[in-house]
């Protein structure tokens, strides 16, 4: 089995290129996907949450936005929070891969770079599209406003040195682009494996 991170900065295309993944018969374990699993009610985060900030569970799940007013007011929160979520999170990734049984598995991890998570894979790709296209893909969402995004930007490595350090780069200018990269890489990556 060979372990493919996928990263790349906020509105650059990641979970469309995702999918693409998955239509080349890659499996796919997205970390944002587990964390909200992990929230759900009946989630593995909620008692430890319940016990640690019981403000932050309404309606028997983990609150995001409770979360958010959490730190807001106490930035060392984070720290404490984080201790209760990446070992859960890492743990679903683990139980995974365990059940996977596709040659190829790919992890959509947001942070990889940043978390050191690029140590636990066999190779590294990352989105990548112009500022502009960028800027215009999260205002497009309308989920959030400007300060937001540049707020969120601002935590994630610059998308030139997530690229620099990356083994493949998926340019997401059009679909099409995008879809030849996945395919590329796919191929590599299978010619490797059943060389």
């Amino acid at each position: 089995m060979f372990v493919l991170g996928l990263t790349g900065s906020i509105g650059m295309g990641k979970s469309t290129t995702a999918k693409m993944f998955v239509e080349q018969g890659c499996a796919l374990w997205d970390a944002d996907a587990a964390v909200h699993r992990l929230y759900a009610v009946g989630g593995a985060a909620v008692a430890p949450f319940s016990a640690a900030f019981p403000e932050a569970v309404i309606d028997g799940a983990v609150s995001r936005p409770a979360l958010k007013e959490i730190i807001g007011s106490d930035p060392a929160a984070l720290k404490q929070i984080e201790a209760i979520v990446h070992p859960l999170v890492g743990q679903d990734r683990a139980e995974f891969l365990a059940s996977t049984t596709a040659d190829i598995v790919v992890l959509d991890i947001p942070l990889l770079f940043e978390t050191g998570g690029d140590a636990r894979v066999d190779a590294t790709a990352c989105v990548f599209t112009d500022d502009a296209t960028q800027d215009a893909r999260v205002m497009a969402r309308g989920t959030m406003t400007r300060e937001q995004f540049l707020s969120i930007k601002a935590k994630q490595l610059p998308a030139a040195e997530k690229c620099a350090r990356a083994t493949y780069v998926i340019p997401t200018d059009t679909l099409e682009e995008a879809a030849a990269a996945v395919q590329n890489i796919v191929s590599t990556i299978r010619s490797q494996l059943h060389a």
